[in-house]
C-alpha cells in the first residue's frame, strides 16, 4: 500500500460478534442501532449494511441529511432520526421513509397543519423524564399525548425516553426516571395509545438497568466495543527521524525540552485527525510493542515522538489506540486519563484517516 497518512482499521466481524452478543443479553429484543456521527467514527454506510445484514431491527441518525445518506447507500431497514423536528424536512422523511421524533407541543403544530397528501408519517413521541433535553416535560405527557392522537396521517409507531445517568455508579436518579417514564405508559394505556415499540434503554441503562428494556433497546457505544473498544485500530505513519540534542524545544509553546541526546520521530496525524489533543501530557504510541513518548503539543496534522535508538524509519506505522501487532493502547485509558470518553475519541476521528475494513 503506497498510502502515506493516518489509518483507521475496523473490524467489522468484531461489529457483528457485539451485537449478536448484545442480542443474547437482551433476550433477543429487537435492538435500535445507533450509527449517527458516522457510526461513531467508524463509518454509517458500513456499520450499516453490516448490522442490516444481522437483521437488525432500526438504525438511529441524529440528522434527516444522515438517514438520506443511508437510503442512497441503498439501506433498506428502519431508519430513526433523533434531532428535533426540522419543519422544512418533512417532505425528505416522506420522500425517503424516515421515522421522526416528535418531542414538544411545537412539534405538533408543525404536523398539524402540513399536507400530508394523504401519506403517513412514523413518529416517536418524546417524554423527558429527567434529561432536560428534547422532550415534553413528563407532566404535560397526557395532554401531549391526546394532542398526537388526533393527527391522523402520523403513525405513532414509538413511545420513548432518555437517562441521564444509567452509566453511573449510583442508579437512584435513573430508576426515578424510569418509575416517571413508567408512569407516562400508564397514562398512554388509559388513552388507548398502543405504539409497538417502547424503548428507554441507552448503553448504559441495557448494562445496569435490565428492567427498563422494554419491547426494543437503543445500543450505541456498547455495539461498538467501547467496553473496551476493541475493533477500531487507530494507526500512523513516521515520515521523518531527526537527532536533536538534549535541551531542544519540541512542538509549539516549547512545553517539552529534550533530557539527552535523542532521535524524534514526526507522526504524520494530527488533532484534525482525532488524535486527541490533551493526550500529549501522558501520551504515547507503541511500535514494536514499546512504548513512545509523545512530545510536545499535538499540532494539526502531526506530532512529534522520542524514538531514542530504536529502529523506527520513514513509512512505519505506530499504533495511536486500539490492538495491532505493535500492542494494545485502550481508548478507555486515553479517556479517562484526559477526562474525556471514549465517545469522544471515537467520533472525533476525522475524514483524512483512510478506513480499512
Amino acid at each position: 500500500m503506497n498510502y502515506i497518512g493516518p489509518k483507521v482499521y475496523i473490524d467489522l466481524t468484531q461489529l457483528v460478534k457485539n451485537y449478536h452478543l448484545l442480542s443474547d443479553q437482551v433476550g433477543n429484543i429487537p435492538i435500535m442501532a445507533t450509527v449517527k456521527a458516522n457510526g461513531y467514527g467508524h463509518g454509517a454506510v458500513q456499520v450499516s449494511k453490516a448490522l442490516e445484514k444481522e437483521g437488525v431491527r432500526y438504525l438511529a441518525v441524529f440528522t434527516i441529511e444522515e438517514g438520506i445518506e443511508l437510503r442512497e447507500a441503498g439501506v433498506k431497514s428502519d431508519i430513526y432520526i433523533y434531532s428535533k423536528l426540522n419543519p422544512y424536512s418533512l417532505n425528505k422523511a416522506f420522500e425517503h421513509q424516515l421515522t421522526l421524533n416528535i418531542s414538544s407541543f411545537d412539534d405538533l403544530e408543525i404536523l398539524k397543519a402540513y399536507n400530508s397528501q394523504g401519506n403517513t408519517l412514523k413518529v416517536h413521541l418524546k417524554v423527558d423524564t429527567g434529561m432536560t433535553r428534547l422532550g415534553v416535560a413528563h407532566s404535560q405527557a397526557e395532554d401531549f399525548l391526546k394532542q398526537a392522537q388526533d393527527i391522523d396521517y402520523i403513525a405513532i409507531e414509538g413511545l420513548y425516553s432518555h437517562f441521564a445517568t444509567a452509566d453511573e455508579g449510583d442508579l437512584t436518579y435513573a430508576q426515578s426516571q424510569l418509575d416517571k417514564f413508567n408512569e407516562v405508559l400508564t397514562i398512554a394505556e388509559k388513552l388507548d395509545i398502543k405504539p409497538p415499540l417502547i424503548h428507554c434503554s441507552n448503553s448504559g441503562a441495557i448494562l445496569n438497568l435490565p428492567e427498563s428494556r422494554f419491547n426494543m433497546v437503543r445500543a450505541g457505544m456498547l455495539l461498538y466495543g467501547a467496553f473496551p473498544s476493541d475493533e477500531v485500530t487507530f494507526t500512523a505513519p513516521v515520515v521523518e527521524v531527526r537527532d536533536v540534542k538534549a535541551g531542544t524545544h519540541i512542538s509549539y509553546g516549547g512545553v517539552y525540552t529534550t533530557e539527552k541526546d535523542t532521535r524524534i520521530a514526526v507522526v504524520q496525524a494530527g488533532f484534525a485527525d482525532g488524535v486527541p489533543r490533551p493526550w500529549y501530557v501522558d501520551g504515547f504510541v507503541k511500535f514494536k510493542d514499546q512504548n513512545f513518548k509523545i512530545t510536545g503539543r499535538i499540532c494539526m496534522d502531526q506530532f512529534m515522538i522520542d524514538v531514542g535508538s530504536a529502529d523506527i524509519q520513514y513509512g512505519d506505522e505506530v499504533l495511536i489506540f486500539g490492538s495491532n501487532e505493535h500492542g494494545t493502547i485502550d481508548v478507555n485509558e486515553i479517556a479517562n486519563t484526559i477526562n474525556s470518553t471514549s465517545y469522544v475519541l471515537l467520533t472525533a476521528i476525522g475524514i483524512r484517516p483512510k478506513k480499512i475494513y
